[in-house]
């Protein structure tokens, strides 16, 4: 199966500058980012969502980077060094990777390998009680982690791990500054975190903005921008009137059917791209009528995925084969589809004894592009098939996964090029899914995950992989949508390209205006 490869627009122009970001005598600019919701909290292994990775990528540095701009399609795989200058394999369960020196952090002090130690071995993600529990998924295999003289580190994994490289360059490997957090405990440090990133926090105002400055001490080189503010503007009209005021210079999360607005705007630019991540329909298993995974399956063969990326995305998104990416290279499943059958969906409710009870499909209205919209549709095409559905929407998470819950949403991101780093991280043992019990049959999904951490064969591999995505789609705790397109509307003279992650890269070789 051939699949449509992500698009990026404008990717090749010179790129953003307008009033917002304009300074006198050749100054380095403000860049004001208008966003729909900013992060309780900066602590980067916490804020694990789509509104916190975009703005603590550019606070923390991980060991290794992975570099997304090797792929035309912003979605490159290949690792190259950051905080670490090399690394080196000592069989399959080890791995020692030598520091860069001269590292500062926000605070001044060096990075050392005590800061590498504590980063990924303290109680932040490990220990009985972590202070993140899911957290702890992204370094499931790790035995140890330990300094080795004052410039190296080696870790170590209890079972061979193929992807300790792709996992260090990935979520929750940022590093932390060890004396900072200490002294500032989990939530201080939560509130007012230090790195080694290009930009340090200045001021962070709870659901209006959050400023960061330029860290002139950068290893890497001098920030571009002296200052970088992200302000919260929910709703999308006050976004686009902010951009063509000039009181910002780029916004996120434009929905598909609103680019025209910007096409008579001449200093600004659409830049798009398919995010490594899907929509995702989740069923609790808990729910009222929800434990019969007959009618699991048949809310998700009742619908039209293709047609809700006609209608509601403009073609731009990618309906895939499931929770299976092109991204795994080898791994890659061919040969499998979404399928889309109401009359199998109306055989399955029958032969689950469905006699109308009322599906509730919990959706916030904002946090995911189109996710209001698309909910409206799918309710008509559960009723289509007899399925007695409601539309409820609610203002947060917690409400969400109140109590009585059915139906509700939510994303998976690609972390790692590896059916590990998505459908594992996302419904394996340590997520909230599994940890809630609103994901309950996972006895063959968990035997196939576990199995697959520490394989290194790489056919082996991919039969787990089958298996789990086998008995993922079996016992339906969820189901895939779409994989998502995003889009910026950007002011020209600020050049800047993005991932297919949320991630907001602002360091200075993907930062720069004209």
């Amino acid at each position: 199966m051939k699949l449509p490869r992500r698009s990026l627009l404008g990717a090749g122009m010179a790129l953003p500058f307008a009033r917002a970001a304009t300074a006198q005598g050749g100054a380095r600019p403000v860049l004001n980012i208008g966003v729909p919701e900013l992060p309780p909290t900066l602590e980067p292994a916490r804020e694990l969502s789509n509104v916190g990775t975009r703005i603590t990528y550019s606070i923390f540095d991980t060991l290794i980077r992975r570099d997304f701009l090797a792929a035309p399609d912003g979605g490159g795989a290949e690792l190259k060094p950051h905080l670490a200058t090399s690394w080196t394999r000592n069989g399959p369960s080890e791995l020692v990777l030598t520091l860069r020196e001269g590292v500062r952090f926000h605070n001044g002090d060096l990075l050392t390998p005590e800061d590498v130690v504590y980063t990924f071995t303290s109680n932040r993600m490990h220990g009985e009680k972590p202070l993140m529990p899911e957290a702890r998924s992204y370094f499931a295999t790790l035995a140890s982690v330990e300094a080795v003289g004052d410039k190296a580190v080696r870790f170590r994994t209890r079972v061979p791990d193929v992807l300790l490289e792709q996992r260090l360059a990935s979520w929750c490997a940022w590093i932390v500054n060890k004396r900072a957090y200490e002294e500032r405990g989990f939530d201080g440090f939560s509130r007012d975190p230090v790195g080694t990133g290009p930009y340090k926090l200045r001021a962070m105002q709870s659901y209006q903005r959050i400023t960061l400055d330029a860290f002139d001490d950068y290893w890497m080189a001098r920030p571009t921008a002296r200052q970088v503010v992200f302000r919260q503007i929910p709703e999308l009209a006050a976004r686009v009137a902010a951009l063509q005021a000039g009181d910002v210079d780029l916004i996120t999360n434009v929905p598909p059917d609103q680019l025209e607005t910007f096409r008579p705007i001449e200093d600004v630019d659409i830049r798009q791209v398919v995010l490594a991540n899907v929509h995702v329909l989740t069923f609790d298993e808990r729910g009222p009528g929800m434990g019969d995974k007959r009618l699991r399956q048949a809310l998700g063969l009742a619908i039209d995925r293709q047609l809700l990326v006609d209608t509601l995305w403009g073609g731009a998104a990618v309906v895939p084969p499931g929770h299976n990416f092109p991204e795994y290279g080898d791994m890659f499943l061919q040969g499998r589809s979404l399928p889309y059958d109401p009359e199998r969906a109306k055989r399955l409710l029958r032969e689950a004894g469905y006699n109308g009870q009322e599906i509730i499909y919990r959706t916030l209205p904002n946090y995911y592009t189109n996710a209001l919209r698309a909910a409206q549709v799918m309710i008509e095409m559960w009723r289509a098939v007899g399925v007695n559905a409601r539309l409820q929407v609610v203002e947060n998470f917690s409400q969400m996964r109140a109590e009585g819950r059915q139906v509700g949403n939510n994303s998976n991101s690609t972390r790692l090029p590896d059916p590990l780093g998505s459908l594992w991280i996302s419904w394996g043992p340590s997520s909230w899914f599994q940890k809630s019990g609103a994901f309950a049959s996972t006895e063959a999904f968990n035997a196939a995950g576990r199995a697959l951490e520490g394989e290194t064969d790489p056919a082996k591999r991919k039969a787990l992989f089958r298996a789990m995505l086998d008995a993922w789609e079996d016992a339906a705790p969820g189901t895939v949508l779409y994989q998502p397109a995003e889009f910026y509307a950007v002011r020209s003279r600020v050049k800047w390209r993005p991932y297919t992650f949320y991630f907001m890269d602002l360091r200075p070789d993907n930062l720069s205006f004209a």
